[in-house]
């Protein structure tokens, strides 16, 4: 389970103002890559009851993380959500389009943070200092509570996107490549929130020369 230590540690050192930063959708084949960053207050205390449902975003139901995100939303001191689109992932590539939507995600919060708490990635873009944190997910919560509205913030978009591309299936597997998705890439070809620099997604163009036209995913 996530704790405040490192936070803790931060503030010892005079960071109270510190943004737990991750990102969800580097992995998928369509769809924006997204980022949060959350503040959580320097006078949190671990014993808070709402703490409880707040864990690595993959860790928790579908249910249990729209709760936790409206805790989150309700108690942080702010959060910021950021996103890179399809077009952005496959003119500069994955890793520099999932620092893009950290560093939007960063720009959206009101003010800027005295340091960065972030899984693993380093993020010398954003212009702050920073920490990575190997499994900071599960290490930390304000990572923990980032990877959550994250996660919720994409997989809404990824269900809107399934009514504006009908047939495949985003509301289910929201981008991901599943066998459901990869079977409806073969019939249909790549829509326009298809990643066309993913494998999968670029064999597939090549057997359909004209994809179906939806309004690209966007975040909000």
């Amino acid at each position: 389970m996530p704790s405040l230590d490192i936070e803790r540690e931060l503030h010892r050192e005079g960071s109270l103002l510190i943004a737990g930063v991750d990102e969800v959708g580097r992995g998928a084949l369509a769809g924006p890559v997204m980022a949060a960053a959350v503040i959580l207050p320097p006078d949190l205390l671990p014993s808070e009851p709402w703490l409880r449902g707040v864990n690595d975003s993959k860790k928790l139901t579908a249910l249990r993380r729209e709760g936790a995100a409206r805790e989150i939303h309700a108690r942080a001191v702010a959060v910021g959500i950021g996103a890179a689109a399809p077009s952005e992932i496959d003119a500069i590539g994955i890793v520099a389009a999932t620092k893009l939507a950290m560093v939007r995600a960063v720009e959206r919060l009101p003010s800027a943070p005295q340091r960065l708490l972030i899984d693993y990635l380093p993020l010398k873009e954003a212009n702050l200092p920073f920490t990575s944190v190997m499994g900071g997910d599960s290490r930390s919560y304000s990572i923990a509570a980032a990877s959550i509205a994250a996660k919720v913030a994409r997989d809404r978009l990824m269900v809107d996107a399934a009514a504006l591309c009908p047939g495949y299936g985003f509301h289910l597997h929201k981008g991901y490549g599943t066998r459901v998705h990869l079977e409806s890439l073969r019939r249909l070809g790549p829509s326009s929130i298809h990643r066309l620099s993913f494998a999968p997604v670029r064999q597939a163009q090549e057997i359909h020369r004209k994809a179906p036209k939806c309004p690209p995913a966007e975040a909000a």
